[in-house]
């Protein structure tokens, strides 16, 4: 079965639930509101592609490859990242809703998340070491046996952190969330002091 291979293409208000995207390779594509709410783009490659305004909730992302993938204002919930094809797995988030997303044992070193929502998101065992989480709310998300060394999170918020069971070292914090490092200790903190 030969693969489509798709570069330089614009796709605009698509619904791809209805009428599916053509499994292949796609190159330098742009995709702006369109619905992939439960499509399955198992084994597709996006190189270079951004996506803007889609829903991309509940997708099957079995060995999918993201190289250099930016996505803006888009709704991932449910995105199991922990199935995509690990070789060159690269992205950015800008504005996006990814609650009850799934980054088990990723490696998603440098990565950027500006104002997302990333609620009850997993976190084990990834390796973010040297990402940058500008002003994310990260409620009830899990990070367990992680690797956050050097990860700026100084204007982000709401995460629970614990420093004996993951990697910090040199990672970034801001005083004000601090009680995020400490919750499991359960100590009171008197922020008027």
């Amino acid at each position: 079965m030969s693969e489509t291979y798709i570069s330089d293409q614009n796709f605009n208000q698509l619904n791809f639930t209805d009428s599916p995207l053509q499994i292949g390779e796609y190159e330098s594509c742009t995709f702006q509101n369109c619905n992939f709410e439960y499509a399955n783009l198992s084994q597709f490659k996006f190189t270079d592609c951004e996506f803007t305004d889609c829903n991309l909730s509940m997708c099957k992302l079995t060995g999918t490859a993201f190289r250099e993938v930016v996505f803006k204002n888009c709704k991932m919930f449910g995105m199991p990242f922990d199935d995509c094809n690990e070789f060159g797995l690269s992205f950015c988030f800008e504005g996006c809703a990814l609650n009850n997303s799934v980054f088990y044992k990723t490696t998603i070193k440098r990565t950027l998340f500006k104002n997302c929502k990333l609620v009850e998101v997993d976190f084990a065992e990834c390796n973010l070491s040297n990402s940058v989480f500008l002003n994310c709310d990260f409620s009830g998300a899990t990070f367990e046996k992680s690797n956050l060394e050097k990860t700026d999170f100084r204007t982000s918020f709401n995460y629970t952190i614990n420093p004996e069971f993951n990697a910090v070292k040199k990672a970034k914090f801001s005083l004000s969330e601090i009680h995020g490092l400490l919750r499991r200790f359960d100590i009171e903190i008197d922020k008027n002091s």
